[in-house]
């Protein structure tokens, strides 16, 4: 911690020396026959005209607030708590960018001091500590005649040394203690943070629910449709031959599918992706595709559904596909009723289907059939999708009969 702290300090005493030879370059024009360079107590001086210098540069470089971050965060030596509060944003505020300021000419005040005792002390202790036993410098002429014999000397010496490793340990602490306070996230921060936290994982979410939804929905087919061709592979040759070819069409959509999905990893800067994603107008090959798993749906669908907003067309023909993998992989081959009402300003959409039974119990009126492992995750992205529009979703069993109804309306946009 302390060797960090002390190159923090030197790196802080680096970025001081341009602004230091700035001024003192213009410490002689202010103050007639004086020279920062040779002169000792206008050095002080000049070091004091500098760190205004260096204020207004924190305030003219918003990216300077990040730097010093980095930099505190990994060479000051502050608790993991502390560390993860420091902003990685650059100072997008005035105010933000006055606490920064602040900060940098802490930083390159106590690095300029430490930097010059780091410079000048550690070779006046060596000879204050050889001193008494090398000849040559005891009968030099340093000006200290009273040091040239005894421990007067080294205890100098180690003095000088002491007071360096003081000094570098009080400015790291100092340091320290104000990097949460100036470089710390304040609300604003913290907002924009989470706002961006809260876009990443919508973003995952939608990912999530196109996968769902379609590359899960060709999955629950394929499986019913290769167990159909597996039973009667013997007995029917035919009809098995039909399911692989239902099989090898399902396949090839569902990659198709997936290229669409994939595409929302892929989109640039204007937020379009590479290939479109599917839409009602593509209704009638997915119905084909599920009647071919077994499924007998009765489909009543509004002619003014192609005429449809994109997002709510899409976000429709999602909501019906995973609406239909619900009954095959919940209820299994059973009739299923579509309907795609259109009116003035939304569009409802209904799938019904028997609830599958098991005749050793109580029919139950409330819930499907028992999930499959590692599944149930289809409601809730319906739900999450009409939301996302302004809609609702509503799903449940009565009288045997399980009934999904959605209401999305035709306003909606994103």
């Amino acid at each position: 911690m302390f060797l960090g702290r002390w190159v923090h300090l030197v790196l802080g005493g680096a970025l001081l020396t341009p602004f230091f030879l700035l001024a003192a370059l213009v410490v002689p024009l202010t103050f007639d026959e004086v020279n920062p360079f040779s002169d000792f107590p206008w050095q002080f001086a000049a070091f004091a005209f500098a760190l205004p210098l260096a204020a207004l540069g924190a305030l003219l470089f918003p990216l300077l607030r990040t730097l010093e971050a980095t930099a505190a965060r990994s060479l000051c030596g502050l608790p993991a708590d502390v560390t993860a509060e420091l902003a990685e944003e650059p100072a997008d505020s005035w105010a933000t960018r006055r606490r920064t300021a602040l900060w940098f000419v802490a930083h390159l005040a106590a690095g300029g001091i430490v930097s010059g005792m780091t410079l000048a002390a550690p070779p006046a202790a060596v000879m204050l500590l050889l001193l008494p036993v090398t000849d040559p410098l005891r009968h030099q002429e340093l000006g200290w005649p009273d040091l040239a014999g005894g421990l007067l000397g080294p205890l100098t010496g180690l003095g000088l040394l002491v007071l360096v490793a003081g000094t570098t340990w009080a400015g790291g602490r100092l340091l320290a203690r104000l990097a949460p306070v100036l470089l710390g996230r304040t609300p604003a921060d913290r907002l924009a943070a989470a706002e961006r936290r809260a876009a990443d994982l919508a973003s995952r979410n939608r990912l999530a629910r196109e996968l769902h939804d379609s590359v899960g929905h060709a999955l629950s087919a394929v499986t019913l449709q290769a167990g159909a061709a597996r039973r009667v592979l013997d007995a029917d040759p035919e009809f098995a031959r039909q399911a692989l070819l239902a099989i090898e069409e399902t396949t090839r959509g569902a990659v198709a599918e997936l290229d669409t999905v994939l595409g929302l990893l892929r989109e640039d800067g204007d937020g379009r992706a590479d290939a479109p994603a599917p839409e009602l107008g593509a209704l009638g090959a997915l119905l084909d595709r599920t009647r071919a798993a077994g499924l007998r749906i009765d489909a009543n669908v509004d002619d003014g559904c192609g005429r449809l907003p994109t997002l709510v067309s899409r976000e429709a023909y999602r909501i019906v596909q995973e609406g239909l993998s619900n009954a095959l992989r919940h209820a299994g081959t059973v009739p299923v009723r579509l309907r795609i009402a259109l009116d003035a300003d939304e569009l409802r959409i209904t799938v019904e289907n028997p609830m599958q039974r098991d005749d050793a119990a109580t029919p139950s009126e409330t819930a499907a059939a028992t999930p499959r492992p590692g599944g149930g995750r289809g409601l809730p992205g319906i739900t999450e999708r009409a939301r996302l529009l302004g809609g609702q979703a509503r799903a449940g069993g009565r009288d045997g009969v399980w009934r999904l109804t959605v209401r999305l309306p035709l306003g909606a946009s994103r």
